[in-house]
């Protein structure tokens, strides 16, 4: 880790968080949430949208997105980010976004993200029959898979063969995020789940079924960035970035060296050597679980549990209310949003646990946050560490 990165420790603070319309918004298009959640995050930040002088975007259906954003938001932005790499994108500008601040290219930096998914006439069903031709994976789309689902069901039976991973540790992750959404009142499925429930369930592609799945919903996240001192005089409690990394080790499945292991090995490492932290020291984890077996991997190779323990770690309610790691707080992908890609709502999520702000599921005493993001087929892996001013110092 370079002195240059870990100087950049806490030098950023989230100042601003908004979602919108998450679950169903029918009658609004990708451009009307984002920027519905976009207005509320920077007035949460105590800001006008002229005092937003950066932009980070992305979409999985509009290769040049920062353009229509700039000009729908009415942003001059001097700093532009519209880098794509899934779910994980904007977890992933988190640092880039910083050395911009710190540089003095711009000072407050806008990170958003919408979609009408489940609403939309052109939906997912549309956009996964487009990236046949816009991004092709040469070794399995002839094969015409359920893609992603079978892809992530082929990491889940290798981790089971492995390891020994049962179906029931992988339905214990979706029962935990489940009664985590059912103390959440932005959550879209809180009705109770149990274990019976989910391997119960249809069987979408082996061994995972639909509530091994996460949801396809509408909704909308931001964050608004700013420098340390300027956090300090705006209303909202600062949550400062500690660390971040990203890492990107493959694009198809076919391609992992071992399906078992991720690239959130590496961007869990470095970000935490930029916090100077540790995951026995976080209070909150956020993971992308867009399927069960998602929360077993990250939590492996986040540093959680040994790699191959992860069904154990999480067994009998350890991950859901009252258990010994609180994780996926807000429900997650599986039970409170998932609009196409989830990064960002991980990230709220945290901001929103380390602010006090969440009810009923609120972490007493939390000080410090991980968010983590995934993109693709177990693709790009984000990792972000967050902390009050106390885990600050």
């Amino acid at each position: 880790m370079s002195a240059e990165l870990k100087a950049l420790r806490g030098s950023a603070a989230i100042a601003g968080a908004a979602t919108f319309g998450c679950g169903e918004a029918p009658g609004f298009t990708d451009m009307e949430l984002l920027a519905r959640a976009a207005r509320a995050a920077v007035a949460d930040a105590g800001l006008q949208m002229r005092d937003i002088d950066g932009l980070c975007t992305a979409s999985a259906s509009a290769a040049m997105w920062t353009l229509p954003v700039v000009e729908y938001l009415g942003l001059n932005p001097r700093y532009i980010d519209g880098t794509m790499l899934g779910g994980s994108s904007f977890i992933a500008h988190l640092l880039p976004a910083m050395q911009a601040i710190r540089s003095g290219q711009c000072s407050a930096v806008l990170i958003c993200y919408g979609s009408a998914q489940r609403s939309a006439a052109f939906g997912r069903r549309e956009i996964v029959a487009a990236r046949r031709f816009l991004d092709p994976q040469p070794y399995e789309h002839p094969y015409e898979p359920m893609l992603p689902v079978s892809a992530y069901a082929l990491a889940a039976s290798r981790h089971m063969h492995e390891f020994g991973t049962t179906r029931e540790q992988l339905a214990d992750v979706a029962v935990a995020a489940r009664a985590w959404a059912g103390l959440n009142p932005e959550a879209f499925m809180r009705e109770p789940l149990t274990r019976a429930d989910v391997l119960g369930a249809r069987m979408v592609s082996d061994p995972l079924g639909v509530r091994d799945c996460c949801l396809v919903t509408d909704g909308a996240g931001a964050c608004v960035l700013v420098g340390a001192e300027r956090a300090r005089d705006l209303p909202r409690k600062p949550v400062y970035v500690l660390g971040n990394a990203t890492a990107v080790w493959n694009r198809q499945i076919s391609s992992m060296a071992d399906l078992t292991v991720t690239a959130a090995r590496q961007s869990g490492r470095e970000a935490f050597a930029m916090a100077g932290l540790a995951p026995a020291d976080m209070d909150v984890v956020q993971l992308y679980d867009a399927f069960t077996i998602n929360t077993l991997l990250f939590l492996e190779d986040l540093g959680f549990c040994p790699k191959g323990e992860g069904g154990r770690f999480v067994a009998d309610g350890a991950i859901a209310p009252g258990g010994r790691l609180p994780v996926n707080t807000n429900g997650g992908g599986l039970s409170c949003v998932h609009p196409g890609m989830y990064g960002i709502f991980a990230l709220i999520e945290a901001v929103r646990q380390l602010r006090g702000e969440c009810g009923e599921r609120q972490v007493k005493n939390a000080q410090t946050a991980l968010a983590h993001g995934n993109g693709g087929m177990l693709s790009s892996q984000a990792t972000a560490i967050l902390g009050t001013a106390e885990a600050l110092r």
